[in-house]
């Protein structure tokens, strides 16, 4: 048992997808969720920025006591987490081995991926499928505006959809039917990309991924809360105006 808070932590409001699918999940237990909007976007930062940004974030929430540290951001998992790992004591897990796990575990042998131009030059999400999972082929996209559209409020407007039919062209042309959302925005414009696609297929939230591995993992190292009502607090390196909007339409409900 440990009543210590979780640690959740990205550039903006895309983590937020995260810990709406962890709370579900865990809903007793606490959350501090640290958005680092001050260096908002990763996405376009050089690897030494991402590294540094973490390590900052990650110090800041051991300052506030958590018993874990989720990265919910697909660009530092894919650029900073071997060293985040080595670096502290604390548990930290990412949005890729989470998610590797569940395409391997129903035996895709095709996925799409579309991140952050960071995540994707990183290359970091097809060597971790082909790495576990053999002959899968993997389809990568860069698509560098959804993050930023996304923070502004816009992902359902018309620059939000204009966005997805420009990166959704080749994935709709093969009819590619499993499509990881490699950036924690990109739950956001769930809806928008299905109405682009027109045609059955699967969005792997990778917040759901994470969920369930995180709640297997408190289980397994009886790190669980014996709390009976948890609570979410939320701290911004740079105030924004938009961002608690977001969070309540993320979550449809006041947070």
């Amino acid at each position: 048992m440990d009543n210590r808070p979780i640690g959740i932590f990205d550039s903006g409001v895309g983590g937020i997808t995260i810990l709406k699918e962890i709370q579900k999940r865990l809903p007793n237990e606490n959350y501090i969720y640290l958005g680092d909007t001050k260096n908002f976007p990763y996405g376009e930062k050089n690897r030494e920025e991402i590294i540094k940004f973490a390590i900052q974030n990650v110090e800041y929430l051991i300052k506030k006591n958590v018993k874990i540290i989720v990265i919910a951001c697909g660009t530092a998992t894919s650029q900073a987490i071997d060293i985040l790992q080595q670096k502290f004591e604390i548990p930290i897990i990412g949005i890729i081995k989470p998610t590797v796990e569940y395409i391997k575990e129903k035996e895709y042998k095709e996925v799409g991926v579309i991140a952050t131009e960071g995540t994707i030059r990183s290359g970091e999400w097809e060597r971790q499928l082909r790495k576990n999972i053999s002959n899968i082929n993997v389809i990568n996209k860069a698509c560098p505006m959804l993050a930023t559209i996304a923070e502004e409020g816009r992902a359902t407007g018309i620059e939000g959809r204009n966005a997805i039919k420009e990166y959704m062209k080749s994935f709709k042309e093969k009819k590619i039917n499993k499509i990881i959302l490699g950036c924690t925005h990109f739950p956001i414009y769930e809806q928008v990309i299905r109405d682009e696609l027109k045609y059955d297929v699967e969005l792997i939230n990778t917040g759901k991924t994470v969920a369930k591995y995180l709640e297997e993992y408190l289980n397994e190292k009886e790190l669980y809360t014996q709390s009976k009502k948890g609570n979410i607090k939320i701290e911004l390196t740079k105030k924004e105006e938009e961002f608690l909007r977001i969070v309540n339409d993320i979550f449809k409900e006041k947070v």
